[in-house]
C-alpha cells in the first residue's frame, strides 16, 4: 500500500514540475458587495491566523499623494479608523485588519508609479504600491541594481517596508531593503489646524526615519520612497549539498564567506543545501536566469490532487508516504537547479552566471493573462491548492548552533517528524544583519523560514503537531528568536514588543504621527504592547498557533491530543498524540469492563429467570 502511495505521489509531483503555463493572476484581495463599500479584505492565502472574518465600510484608491492626502484628511477629520492594504497581501498576520467594521481601507495598488530614476547618484523613487519586480526592471534599464531582496518578486515596496522583508546577506548594509531607503513620504492624521492630513518627508539621519523603516502600517501610508541602489553586477551560483552533521557549525560562519549565501535545510533526510553565491566580473560570460518553481504557474488540477493527496495522508498518520513525497520533491528541486538556468531557457552545468537582476528574485505566476483558473499560483485560495503554516524565526547567530542541534535532536527522537517542511522546500535560512530601524532586526542573525501543512478544519490536528509546536516555542523562547512580521502564528508575537531595545523610541513616534490611534487595530495595539491579548485562549486554540496549551482543551483531548511537556525543551508546551499503543490498550480497557458489565448482567438475568433459559 505504501509503495502504491509513493508510486501515485511521485506522478503527481512530476505533473506539478512540468504543468506550468499561462495562468489566472491572483485577485485584489479586497471585495465589496458594492461599490466601493461594505467589504471585506484577507490575505493572499485566503485566511488569518485566527480565522476571523476581517470587514470595512468602504476602500479608497487613489492615484496620487494629494487624492492621497485628501483622503486621510477626510477620514481623520470623521475620525475613523483606516487600514492600509496593497495589491497582493501578503502577509500573513492581521495587519490589514480594521478594528470594528465601520473604517476605511486605504489601497496603494494604484499608487504604482516609477517616480524617478538617477543613475549618477543611484538614486531610485517610488510610489509605495509599485512592486519588487517593477522597481528591479526599471533600476535595470538604468544600469543599477537593488543589491539585496526578498525572492519573491509580488511584494509591493510598501508593504516591504511595512513588515521588515529582506533577503540574505551579511555583507554591507545587510540583507533588508529598508536598509537601503533614504527617504519616505508619509502621510499620517494632523489637526485641524494642518487640514487633518500631514506629509511628512523623512530623510537619512533622520531618527524618525529609523521609526517608519519598519512601521507595520500604524504610522500612516506611505506614499513614496526613495532607495539607494548600486551599479549592476553579475553573480556566480552554485548549489552544494551536504550532510548535515556539521550544520551547527557551518551556519555561523557560512554567511560571512559568500556574499549572497543561503542555506536549505531537510532535516529529516539529514542533508542541506549550500547556496555559493558571490559577485563577479560583469565580463563573466553567463545570462542566468531565476525561475523558482514554487513561483510559477501552476495546472490547478494537479494542485488539486496534490493537497488531496496531502489531507489523505494526514487522516492515515501517513508519515511514510510524506517522506517518500519529501524525497522527490528535493530530487526534483536539485535535478532542477532550484529553478535556475543558465540562458533562461535550459540549466547545463554550474557555476549559473548571470546579471543580479534576472537571478534576485522571481514570481512569474503574477505576470499571466486570465484563463479562467485553468492554472494559477500554488496557494490561490480561489482553487484547491496549498494551504499551509509559516514559522519565520530570526535567530542571533550567537546561538543558532545549539538551535540547530536541539531540532537535530528532536529528529533523533522521531526520524520522520519533519518531512512535511520537506515537502514544502526544506528550511530556507537566510542571513540577517542587525539594522538601525527601531523594529528592525536586533542582532547578526539568521532566519529559517519553515512552511508545513495547515488544515483547512482548524479543529484537526496535524501530523507531528507536537515536533514543530516544540521547534516554534524552542525559537522564539528558549532562543529568543524574533518573529518575521509578515509572517507566523499568534503564539511567535507572545510578548515580541519586550526584544526590541527602541520600542519606547518607535511608540513615541506612533503617538506623534497618529495620536489618535486611527492607523491602530487591536491586532496591532496587541502586538505593541498597548494591550493584552495576542493569545487568544479558547478550546483548540493551540492547533492552530493562537495559544500556548496549558490544558488538554487547548488541544484536541477527544481525538487522542493532549497538552505535554516539550521533548528537549522541556519548557515547551506542546500539542501530543498519546501513543498508539496507549490508545489501543485504553480501548481494549473499555471494551473489557463492557463486555464483563454484559457477561454479569446476563448471569444476574438467567439466575433470575429460571426456566427462562434452555439449551443454545
Amino acid at each position: 500500500m505504501a509503495v502504491l502511495h509513493s508510486q501515485k505521489l511521485i506522478l503527481l509531483v512530476v505533473i506539478l514540475w512540468f504543468c506550468m503555463a499561462v495562468c489566472t493572476p491572483p485577485e485584489d484581495p479586497i471585495r465589496c458587495s458594492s461599490k466601493n463599500s461594505n467589504c471585506t479584505i484577507t490575505n493572499s492565502y485566503g485566511a488569518f491566523p485566527d480565522r476571523a472574518k476581517c470587514r470595512a465600510a468602504d476602500v479608497a484608491y487613489p492615484t496620487t499623494e494629494e487624492e492621497l492626502t485628501s483622503i486621510v484628511a477626510n477620514a481623520t477629520m470623521n475620525r475613523r479608523k483606516m487600514k492600509v492594504a496593497t495589491r497582493f497581501s501578503h502577509s500573513i498576520p492581521k495587519l490589514v485588519c480594521q478594528e470594528g467594521e465601520d473604517g476605511l481601507l486605504i489601497s496603494t495598488k494604484n499608487l504604482n508609479r516609477i517616480r524617478n530614476v538617477d543613475g549618477l547618484s543611484r538614486l531610485i523613487s517610488v510610489e509605495s504600491g509599485v512592486t519588487l519586480r517593477q522597481l528591479i526592471n526599471e533600476a535595470a534599464k538604468a544600469g543599477l541594481a537593488l543589491p539585496y531582496a526578498p525572492y519573491w518578486w509580488g511584494l509591493t515596496i510598501g508593504g516591504l517596508l511595512g513588515t521588515g522583508a529582506h533577503g540574505s546577506t551579511l555583507w554591507g548594509n545587510g540583507s533588508s531593503v529598508h536598509d537601503y531607503v533614504v527617504q519616505i513620504r508619509i502621510v499620517s492624521p494632523a489637526g485641524a489646524k494642518e487640514g487633518y492630513a500631514r506629509v511628512r518627508t523623512l530623510n537619512d539621519g533622520d531618527p524618525e526615519l529609523d521609526a517608519a523603516r519598519v512601521s507595520l502600517g500604524v504610522l500612516g501610508v506611505i506614499s513614496q520612497v526613495t532607495l539607494r541602489l548600486q551599479p549592476m553586477f553579475k553573480r556566480s551560483i552554485t548549489y552544494l549539498t551536504k550532510n548535515d552533521s556539521d550544520l551547527g557549525d557551518q551556519a555561523t560562519t557560512f554567511g560571512n564567506q559568500h556574499e549572497f549565501a543561503d542555506l536549505i535545510w531537510y532535516p529529516s533526510q539529514r542533508k542541506v543545501v549550500y547556496r555559493l553565491d558571490d559577485r563577479v566580473p560583469s565580463n563573466v560570460s553567463g545570462n542566468g536566469l531565476l525561475d523558482f518553481p514554487g513561483f510559477r504557474s501552476t495546472a490547478s488540477v494537479a494542485l488539486a490532487v496534490i493537497r488531496t493527496t496531502e489531507e489523505n495522508q494526514e487522516s492515515r498518520g501517513d508519515a511514510d508516504g510524506k517522506c517518500i513525497g519529501a524525497v522527490l520533491t528535493a530530487s526534483l528541486l536539485k535535478t532542477g537547479a532550484y529553478g535556475l538556468t543558465n540562458d533562461g531557457i535550459a540549466f547545463t552545468h554550474y557555476p549559473v552566471v548571470g546579471f543580479q537582476n534576472r537571478l534576485q528574485a522571481s514570481g512569474t505566476c503574477l505576470d499571466s493573462l486570465e484563463d479562467a483558473r485553468i492554472t494559477a499560483c500554488p496557494w490561490d485560495p480561489r482553487i484547491k491548492g496549498l494551504f499551509f503554516h509559516q514559522t519565520t524565526i530570526s535567530i542571533g547567530l550567537s546561538k543558532v548552533k545549539s538551535f540547530i542541534q536541539d531540532v537535530q535532536k528532536l529528529v533523533d527522537l522521531e526520524p520522520k517528524s519533519l518531512c512535511d517542511v520537506e515537502l514544502y522546500d526544506g528550511i530556507l535560512m537566510r542571513y540577517v544583519k542587525a539594522s538601525s530601524a527601531y523594529l528592525g532586526k536586533q542582532e547578526d542573525a539568521l532566519d529559517f523560514d519553515i512552511t508545513y501543512y495547515r488544515s483547512k478544519d482548524p479543529n484537526i490536528p496535524r501530523l507531528y503537531e507536537d515536533i514543530l509546536e516544540e521547534v516554534e516555542q524552542m525559537a522564539v523562547f528558549k532562543y529568543g528568536g524574533l518573529p518575521h512580521w509578515g509572517k507566523n502564528r499568534n503564539v511567535a508575537f507572545e510578548g515580541v514588543i519586550k526584544k526590541y531595545k527602541n520600542a519606547k523610541s518607535f511608540l513615541k513616534v506612533k503617538q506623534i504621527y497618529d495620536p489618535l490611534g486611527l492607523f491602530s487595530s487591536q491586532w496591532t495595539d496587541q502586538v505593541l504592547g498597548v494591550k493584552d491579548g495576542v493569545t487568544i485562549v479558547k478550546e483548540g486554540c493551540a492547533l492552530e498557533g493562537l495559544c500556548l496549551c496549558s490544558q488538554d482543551t487547548h488541544c484536541a483531548p477527544k481525538k487522542g491530543y493532549f497538552c505535554r511537556p516539550g521533548k528537549v525543551y522541556e519548557n515547551a508546551r506542546i500539542t501530543k498524540l498519546e501513543s498508539v499503543t496507549i490508545a489501543l490498550w485504553g480501548l481494549f480497557a473499555t471494551a473489557l469492563v463492557g463486555s464483563l458489565t454484559q457477561v454479569t448482567a446476563y448471569e444476574s438475568v438467567a439466575h433470575s429467570s429460571t426456566g427462562m433459559l434452555s439449551e443454545p
